[in-house]
């Protein structure tokens, strides 16, 4: 790895790790709106979302540069491939809690159906998820990746978990059944952000052994 071509990835490394920052700090905002139906907040988020897709094309932009000039290989090749499939993860993560935001709004003039628990606790848990899939791929960190992937599970169980205790409540109160499905689908964007973010995790990987790891490789 040439000095110029190390500077210029610090630099991209740097930027993505803003935009991972702005994500996560998105995600937990977008489910504390939820959590207390602060309409604003909701509302904002949405309309920030276009400076993380500027973010992200600024971050393509780059590495399609550092791929043209640089004429990387090897693992170096794969750092950039791997960084160009990473910020696309991150903006859609953001989408994510943009639609989150999106299902605040529609609950206005409404009460919640119940305090929200596991939601927060699916928020928290993916956040923890993204933040240290970043750091694993920063570090090359082969163990903290594969624990990202691992607790993927317990993100996959608290999703299950929400659908059938909404379940039992939508047979129980039909006229929740709205309320319920709007929640469930908030649910499943929690669960997909941890998706992404263990494809984050995966992209570490890839760039230390030049494989991604089999779907059910055992970790």
């Amino acid at each position: 790895m040439t000095n110029a071509f190390q500077h210029k990835l610090e630099k991209l490394y740097s930027k993505m790790l803003k935009m991972a920052s702005i994500v996560e700090d998105t995600i937990q905002r977008s489910v504390e709106a939820l959590r207390v139906l602060d309409f604003d907040t909701a509302e904002k988020i949405i309309l920030e979302d276009d400076f993380i897709d500027n973010l992200e094309h600024e971050l393509e932009m780059e590495c399609l540069t550092l791929l043209a000039t640089q004429q990387p290989l090897a693992k170096d090749l794969r750092l950039v491939g791997a960084t160009l499939k990473v910020i696309t993860d991150l903006e859609r993560i953001a989408d994510h809690a943009v639609d989150i935001s999106r299902v605040t709004l529609e609950l206005k003039g409404q009460k919640l159906i119940k305090p929200l628990i596991d939601i927060p606790r699916m928020a928290s848990h993916a956040v923890e998820m993204l933040h240290d899939s970043i750091t694993a791929l920063i570090n090359e960190d082969i163990d903290l990746s594969n624990k990202v992937m691992r607790s993927d599970d317990f993100l996959d169980d608290l999703n299950q978990q929400i659908f059938h205790e909404l379940l039992l409540l939508m047979m129980s109160e039909p006229k929740i059944i709205s309320q319920s499905m709007q929640l469930l689908m908030v649910s499943m964007f929690l669960e997909r952000i941890g998706d992404h973010a263990t494809n984050i995790a995966e992209w570490t990987h890839y760039i230390v052994t030049g494989k991604k790891p089999l779907v059910n490789q055992q970790l």
